[in-house]
């Protein structure tokens, strides 16, 4: 049906450069990639197409591109730039839409289905072939899929649409230029529309690229189509394209393909109900959210291109990353065993008749026994009332004995827990529970109430839904009482296998946007048995969970648990009479901290009675996490628990712990370049991924263990995360070396098989000279006695950045409590010549700026980690003379 070919001047055959309709410097687009094919449509009217294509030869596969409404082929420029060896990369513009020809009736989706058909026939474009589409443009690629399943290899799809998901009434920016009266006007007669769309990135895109992608459409005539396009999205059975879209949208479950969706969150025309039913048609799709973009994803993200590269490189390559290596499995108990790890509600089990106390928390102290009992009945009356296995329940609960009892209940009823604590902020935990694919909420009215604002998903449970008007309001089905009324007349569920999922919990968003990371039941257990060894806990132990989300581990260990009366938001206000109330209510023996915390407790010593002076006496260890803690803080610690060996163990949300070090054996390894977090624990391997020169990526090559060679740390454990949620290619990028998790943290280790830790990958300084790692320059300067606290930062372009140390003097000593504002001015100006001089004569590196701060900003979390993103800002602000 072809009658005529023709393309720009540098690709194969090109007879005629000046049939190409498009402009040539559009930015992005390569002139050679635009072509032109004459075509005859299902009715048999000669059509002109404009496509992009880059040409390839050999062809391995094509990605065949298609467009939504109202953009066109210009959408997919990244995609051709991007296109891995072999892959060739075909883009049109459909029919009526950018520089293809206008037709004169409307076309219906059924027709561009077939256009789409007609076109890849004239083009020879034969299997394998990967359908990528945007918008309706998605929905077209995957009735071509469904079409042509003999030459499909996958279908992608970003921010797109098959069908209006259950109680949505589809997307309101279309439903307003679906209206009549709206249509004429703000699609074809002005460019409303078309303009709108480009538009609703944030931060906008660059000028240029909104003006070409509305090039094709600056006339009401060559607008017809965008209208008309509009039009043909059937909202209700009676319109004529419903059954057709239906039968599509029903034959995507039937797409037996590797499949991937990615997606921008803030996107106002396809929400996450869109996002949730592709994946319930493509239970098999990868997913990769890109947090911060929009609609045009394609351009608010132009990493998707890399991403689809990366997930073309792998159809054909080695299989999925296996996991951490099962040599590496951590024993279930104190020593080996053969049987199958406990589960996290083993203890519970165990002491069903144990009227000692289990959890203290807010007044109230909850025994074993009725916790126990308190789990099951509401295992059971979860799954009576419609929790399945695998279901996610978003738990908006503060740290009590209702958050425990729903967390064990939860994963006794085989559901996933997805916990985003308070400490994420209200616009963090929003983007990650938005983005979790909850099924259920529990939460209390506070809770339910935020759920409602964040636009969660799923069905409500109240803890207390209080009197019938405000359940109603909160749209709760249930209470917890009346969940628990149903279990005890009905039968427990099967226990879930240890292999399905047992939560979702998020990174501290310390570094960037948190992230999800997901667990199997497997994985969990061993963690909990690796804490039981590592610290020889005991039956007869207790423990004070001044980090809250540690307080769940506590039934699973056997340990009776305590939470201080603070806000989980803010660590460092728990004092050392806190501490002491909250030892008190269990015996604690064991305390679990922040060092955003300790650095208060010690603040407050003075302020305790000798009753808690004796309390906290009996403590006989403590834990720190979450920040490198400085050995000064762990000594002045000790004059609070005298009796207690003081420990920090290292890890990350993805894998906890990986070392611990005590406060001796950081003494006895003296000063380095880092922190010295000790030696892996038993069943975990350390190894170090060299970084060469001033690359901020490793080299190729795979771990080390080699003494005093520096790059990224990497993990492998049985405790090791599963993966990361919704982001398949951070995932990928984590298990690039299989069996090992990549940790993003950068170090080395010693002689002596110590791990030392240098700062965050995203943290390194490229100098001309070299790389730089934070950490060891910034420990020499708070030691410092006129410097509190300290961080350093590179400044201009990487491969040429200069250092700039930002201090912040000292004034109360270096257990002062710090400053837990994250934003806004640090307050920066030069420092005096003196203190400039003490802090280039101690760096130890070559410091050009020195920089006076009123206070550096933090990670909400723990109060602890710096945020050198932020710093470095407004540090060259200042230095530019921006600030």
């Amino acid at each position: 049906m072809t009658t005529s070919t023709s393309a720009a001047p540098d690709a194969p055959d090109a007879p005629d450069a000046s049939s190409s309709p498009v402009p040539h410097d559009l930015p992005g687009l390569d002139p050679s990639w635009s072509r032109t094919v004459t075509v005859e449509d299902t009715g048999g009217v000669p059509r002109t197409w404009h496509y992009l294509d880059n040409g390839v030869e050999p062809v391995h596969g094509t990605v065949l591109c298609v467009h939504g409404n109202p953009t066109w082929s210009y959408l997919w420029r990244g995609m051709l730039a991007a296109a891995p060896p072999g892959w060739r990369v075909v883009a049109p513009d459909q029919l009526g839409m950018g520089y293809s020809a206008r037709t004169e009736q409307p076309r219906t989706v059924e027709q561009r289905v077939a256009d789409l058909g007609t076109l890849t026939d004239a083009l020879g474009i034969d299997g394998p072939v990967v359908t990528l589409g945007h918008d309706w443009g998605g929905a077209i690629s995957l009735g071509w899929a469904q079409a042509h399943r003999e030459q499909l290899r996958g279908v992608v799809t970003g921010n797109t649409a098959v069908a209006q998901p259950p109680g949505d009434h589809g997307p309101p920016l279309i439903r307003l230029a679906h209206l009549p009266g709206f249509r004429p006007f703000g699609c074809v007669a002005t460019p409303i529309f078309v303009r709108a769309t480009s538009n609703l990135s944030r931060p906008a895109l660059p000028r240029e690229v909104r003006d070409a992608l509305a090039l094709p459409y600056t006339g009401a005539a060559r607008r017809t189509a965008v209208g008309d396009f509009v039009a043909d999205i059937p909202f209700a059975e009676g319109h004529p394209s419903f059954p057709f879209v239906d039968a599509l949208a029903e034959g995507v479950r039937t797409l037996d393909v590797p499949a991937l969706l990615f997606w921008g969150p803030r996107d106002p025309v396809f929400g996450e109900r869109y996002l949730a039913d592709l994946q319930d048609r493509l239970p098999q799709a990868q997913v990769h959210r890109f947090e911060g973009a929009s609609h045009l994803v394609t351009e608010d993200a132009p990493r998707y291109a890399d991403l689809v590269a990366a997930w073309l490189t792998d159809l054909d390559t080695a299989p999925e990353d296996p996991g951490p290596d099962p040599a590496a499995a951590v024993a279930p108990s104190d020593g080996p065993s053969d049987g199958p790890p406990d589960r996290l509600w083993s203890v519970l089990e165990h002491r069903a008749e144990d009227r000692s106390p289990a959890i203290a928390a807010h007044g109230t102290v909850v025994s074993w026994a009725a916790l126990s009992h308190r789990v099951s009945e509401l295992a059971a009356g979860m799954a009576a009332t419609g929790v399945r296995p695998g279901d996610r329940i978003g738990v908006l609960v503060e740290p009590s004995a209702d958050l425990t009892s729903v967390v064990y209940a939860a994963w006794r009823a085989g559901a996933v827990v997805v916990v985003a604590d308070k400490g994420l902020g209200f616009t963090g935990m929003r983007r990650a529970l938005r983005g979790a694919s909850l099924d259920h909420v529990v939460g209390g009215r506070a809770g339910l109430a935020a759920a409602a604002a964040m636009g969660l998903p799923g069905s409500r449970i109240a803890v207390d839904a209080g009197p019938p008007a405000v359940r109603r309001l909160l749209g709760a089905e249930h209470d917890l009482d009346e969940l628990a009324r149903i279990g005890r007349g009905t039968v427990l569920p099967p226990e879930p296998d240890l292999d399905a999922g047992c939560a979702v919990l998020f990174t501290s968003g310390a570094t960037g946007p948190a992230k999800g990371v997901a667990y199997r039941h497997r994985q969990a257990a061993a963690q909990v048995a690796l804490v039981r060894a590592t610290y020889d806990l005991r039956p007869e132990d207790a423990f004070v969970a001044a980090f809250a989300p540690f307080s769940l581990l506590g039934p699973a260990l056997g340990l009776a648990s305590s939470l201080p009366d603070i806000d989980v938001t803010a660590p460092d206000t728990l004092t050392a009479p806190l501490l002491a109330d909250a030892a008190a209510a269990v015996g604690a023996t064991v305390v679990f901290a922040s060092p955003a915390a300790l650095r208060r407790v010690v603040a407050t010593r003075d302020q305790v009675s000798p009753a808690q002076q004796e309390t906290l006496g009996r403590v006989r260890l403590l834990m720190s996490a979450g920040a490198p803690v400085p050995s000064a803080l762990l000594r002045a610690v000790g004059q609070v628990l005298p009796a207690a060996s003081l420990h920090t163990p290292y890890g990350m949300t993805e894998a906890l712990p990986v070392t611990d070090v005590s406060l001796e054996e950081i003494t006895a390894a003296g000063a380095g370049e880092g922190v010295c977090v000790g030696r892996p624990l038993v069943g975990v391997t350390v190894g170090i991924v060299p970084l060469t020169g001033t690359d901020l990526e490793p080299d190729g090559s795979g771990p080390v263990t080699d003494a005093e060679v520096t790059g990224e740390i990497c993990v492998r454990a049985a405790h090791v995360k599963d993966r990361y949620d919704a982001l398949w290619m951070t995932q990928r990028a984590s298990a690039r070396h299989p069996g090992w998790h990549r940790t993003g943290d950068v170090g080395h280790l010693d002689d002596e098989g110590r791990l030392w830790v240098e700062g965050r990958s995203a943290h390194l300084i490229s100098t001309a000279d070299g790389l730089v790692t934070p950490v060891g320059p910034e420990q020499r300067l708070e030691a410092l006695p006129a410097v509190h606290a300290a961080g350093l930062v590179g400044v201009g372009p990487e491969g040429a950045q200069v250092l700039a140390a930002v201090v912040v003097p000292a004034t109360d000593g270096p257990t002062a409590p710090a400053p837990r504002r994250r934003g806004g001015s640090l307050g920066l100006r030069l420092a005096d010549h003196d203190l400039a001089e003490a802090v280039r004569g101690a760096a130890g590196v070559p410091v050009a700026a020195v920089l006076h701060a009123d206070r550096l900003p933090l990670d909400i979390r723990h109060a602890s980690k710096v945020d050198r993103t932020e710093l470095a800002r407004q540090a060259a602000a200042v230095l530019a003379g921006r600030g």
